[in-house]
């Protein structure tokens, strides 16, 4: 059975007709060609396929895309500025090699970005269990926890300037 589902995604409202079962993954990489959500295990495991709904961390291959149905998604391209400044967490990542192969990277960006927001100042050990439910099989997690750090200043330091233009 099929159905329509709307919804807006990285500040842009979208409408597909999909079935019911399609998981939010699938409706964001194969119906939006939004690519930089990975499926790494489809068991909720990996961390892989974060995405935020309503501005909360979501593993959207165990979301079905009609729970999304009038939420405001964003995914790790919807991160950077329109003229493709990075965010400052997606920044703080390369500047402190929080990847290697990159397949973790936007699931990890987008927990982290999640993570600063509810605690603006995280202890190494905050972190560490604030990435729990993601997954590198490359880095050992070092660089990744320095990259958050360096993202949570980045984030406080650019609130202010946000605040200030508004």
């Amino acid at each position: 059975m099929s159905c329509t589902v709307s919804m807006t995604v990285n500040g842009k409202t979208v409408s597909r007709e999909v079935e019911e079962r399609t998981l939010l993954v699938t409706f964001l990489r194969e119906h939006l060609g939004l690519t930089g959500t990975h499926v790494g295990c489809d068991t909720s495991q990996c961390g892989a396929c974060v995405v935020h709904v309503d501005g909360r961390s979501v593993k959207s291959c165990t979301a079905l895309a009609v729970q999304a149905d009038g939420a405001e998604v964003t995914t790790i391209e919807g991160l950077a500025a329109a003229d493709g400044t990075l965010h400052p967490m997606q920044a703080a990542f390369r500047e402190h090699h929080g990847l290697q192969c990159g397949f973790c990277t936007p699931g990890m960006v987008m927990s982290a970005v999640d993570l600063v927001r509810e605690n603006p100042n995280p202890t190494e050990a905050e972190i560490r269990e604030g990435l729990e439910g993601n997954i590198c099989r490359c880095t050992g997690y070092h660089n990744i926890v320095k990259a958050v750090k360096a993202g949570a200043e980045a984030m406080s330091a650019a609130q202010p300037a946000a605040v200030a233009a508004e």
